[in-house]
């Protein structure tokens, strides 16, 4: 087993007044030459973007990017047609492909919004862009891990065109529990979105992360009233 440990002081950030960004890889200004990536993912970013601020319209092309909106809703639209609103509580999966224009704007005037947007590089180049998003109410469980993406269109949550998996756990009481490795070759990319966990010998507190790889499953002890987010993909791409 292979590991790499990130603490949430350790990330890339950036502070533009309207958006307040934390970077787990080299993204725009923050560039660490030993934080490119973790296997196929390419970007975690942390931000919180102020009351009716955000991304003006800009490119992105061959990859996949997905959205979580952790506190409060996100205003989208984009070339391919699409807007509306990703609430707190759901999922977005845009496929760039062979291209897509996208804006991106905190919906609310009154409070800002904090979200997670993760890149995964694609196993296949220049596939039509695609735009879908869903509830993850359906799949929600507590004191357990559940699955809000993975390779297939017709298994729980979303999908993406790369071998990956994503989990979310939310405990509100002390679990022992597991994660098994969906894939030969994949590694696991753990990040703590609130409380604490023990995978291993290694403790993570809030917004700490580890990678893990050439293992089979992973173990965790979750801490009450703590949620983590899972990102298995592939080491090799």
């Amino acid at each position: 087993m292979k590991t790499i440990y990130h603490s949430a002081e350790t990330r890339g950030n950036a502070n533009h007044g309207w958006l307040k960004a934390n970077h787990s890889f080299s993204f725009a200004q923050y560039y660490d030459p030993e934080r490119m990536n973790f296997g196929a993912l390419r970007v975690l970013n942390d931000d919180t973007i102020a009351p009716g601020k955000g991304f003006g319209t800009h490119p992105h092309d061959n990859m996949e990017i997905i959205t979580i909106p952790l506190k409060g809703d996100l205003e989208h639209k984009d070339s391919m047609g699409n807007v509306g609103v990703i609430n707190e509580g759901e999922i977005q999966v845009m496929s760039a492909g062979t291209g897509v224009y996208h804006s991106e704007y905190n919906k609310n005037k009154d409070k800002p919004i904090n979200l997670l947007q993760l890149w995964v590089i694609p196993k296949t180049r220049n596939i039509k862009p695609r735009y879908d998003q869903k509830s993850l109410r359906e799949y929600k469980k507590i004191n357990a891990f559940y699955q809000i993406l993975s390779p297939n269109q017709d298994d729980g949550g979303m999908w993406i065109h790369q071998d990956a998996w994503f989990h979310m756990g939310e405990f509100n009481q002390a679990t022992e529990t597991e994660y098994i490795i969906k894939k030969q070759g994949n590694g696991i990319y753990i990040f703590v979105i609130e409380g604490a966990f023990k995978v291993g010998d290694q403790q993570l507190n809030q917004r700490d992360a580890l990678g893990v790889w050439e293992v089979k499953k992973i173990s965790f002890v979750a801490d009450p009233n703590s949620k983590v987010l899972l990102v298995e993909v592939p080491m090799s791409f």
